[in-house]
């Protein structure tokens, strides 16, 4: 281990890596410089680092990522229509290869010999992390403490505390939550707890971001979402920023009951999980994103993206952002989405997102041929018999060889 000099921690200040701090230092006796990233997770960042040098560390990083984090990962995840097996807007694995990239980074500017993060050895996160630092920096070691140490339990964290003087707000911890819970821009996800129960219902409790469906105002809300080459770009008329339009989707979805969602998810490491999570601004962003396609986009052009998609989804949710995949198919979403610009109005009303209007100056929707009123020519009807006859070619082919279909 004394190869090891110096190693870069993901810190978020919680108990779990303060105990890391420490437990760097004496296990590879290396100094430890400390990464805390604010990507809008609702709590002050700038406490941990006082708790970072009170555990003796001197070099300190805490940055304000949120601007990098919607532009440069959400935005470019929405653009594809994201989703992961149906239901899964991808909150927390779209902000692991940002985490990833500055961990990097910072090891690269400070000479650091290792990275470290606190993720356990049962999910998806020491995957992303890894992969994301195995791909920008290929020789980096890594250091995954839940997987070497004993510290397996909560207990056993707040003895190790005691033992080695690490102060921890002891009345705060007594409050804790009883889920495990990760909060960014897009999303605030909930496990453990009562939720390792796929029967139970989610407490009311639990849910921080939005009201209840139930509770949710009696009086509808109605947004204008403009877009440009696929990104939100303004919210009823007023230029926003990609964080602050997050931000304000985030607040007026959450007070109409939007963006709940409780699945059972498979884990890249191969087991279930059971999480729960609110996405109140992407739920949104998702609605109003497919609309504005719906009349912009070739319909090819369309259906290759839907079925590109969970190919797409299936790459973000196993870490694998940093992959010449997941570029070559980014450059083609991207592609497509030069013609995705114009208006989307939507309706939040207690729960549910509806697309109420959508007008593009790039629409491809002709309102002469697709009325059902005279047309003036503009379609001949009998053009559709010669294509239907084609079509039935191959079927009516084989039926005259004596193939029964209705057959088993």
């Amino acid at each position: 281990m004394s190869e090891i000099k110096k190693v870069v921690l993901a810190y978020s200040g919680g108990l779990d890596t303060s105990v890391i701090v420490r437990w760097l230092q004496d296990e590879y006796n290396a100094e430890v410089v400390t990464f805390t990233a604010d990507l809008g997770q609702g709590e002050e960042v700038e406490p941990a680092r006082a708790k970072a040098e009170a555990l003796g560390v001197k070099e300190i990083y805490i940055e304000d990522l949120r601007e990098e984090f919607v532009r440069d990962f959400v935005f470019p995840m929405f653009r594809a229509n994201t989703i992961y097996e149906g239901e899964y807007l991808l909150g927390t694995s779209i902000a692991r290869p940002l985490i990833a990239k500055r961990l990097i980074e910072i090891a690269n500017e400070t000479g650091a010999d290792a990275i470290s993060h606190g993720a356990t050895g049962k999910g998806n996160d020491q995957v992303r992390f890894e992969l994301g630092a195995y791909a920008l920096k290929p020789g980096v070691h890594v250091i995954a403490p839940w997987r070497e140490w004993d510290l397996n339990s909560r207990e056993s964290l707040m003895n190790y505390c005691e033992t080695h003087n690490i102060e921890v707000d002891y009345a705060k911890s007594k409050k804790k939550s009883p889920y495990s819970m990760d909060a960014n821009l897009l999303h605030i996800s909930y496990e453990g707890g009562i939720l390792e129960d796929p029967w139970a219902e989610a407490e009311e409790e639990m849910w921080r971001w939005s009201v209840s469906p139930e509770n949710a105002p009696d009086q509808a809300t109605y947004l204008e979402l403009t877009y440009e080459k696929g990104d939100i770009v303004a919210i009823n008329g007023e230029a926003m920023s990609p964080a602050t339009v997050l931000e304000y989707l985030n607040k007026v979805g959450g007070e109409n009951g939007v963006g709940r969602l409780d699945i059972v998810e498979n884990r890249f490491v191969g087991m279930k999980s059971r999480g729960c999570y609110e996405t109140p601004g992407g739920t949104i962003m998702m609605k109003a994103h497919r609309a504005i396609e719906s009349i912009t986009l070739d319909r090819e052009a369309a259906h290759l993206k839907d079925e590109l998609m969970p190919k797409y989804a299936k790459t973000i949710y196993n870490g694998f952002w940093w992959s010449e995949e997941r570029k070559m198919m980014q450059q083609l979403i991207d592609y497509s989405q030069r013609v995705v610009n114009g208006d989307v109005r939507v309706k939040l009303y207690k729960g549910a997102v509806e697309v109420v209007g959508r007008r593009s100056d790039d629409s491809l929707f002709d309102e002469s041929i697709a009325t059902f009123e005279d047309d003036a020519g503009s379609y001949d009807q009998k053009d559709a018999a010669g294509f239907i006859k084609l079509n039935a070619l191959r079927m009516r082919i084989a039926a005259s060889k004596g193939r029964n279909l209705l057959e088993d």
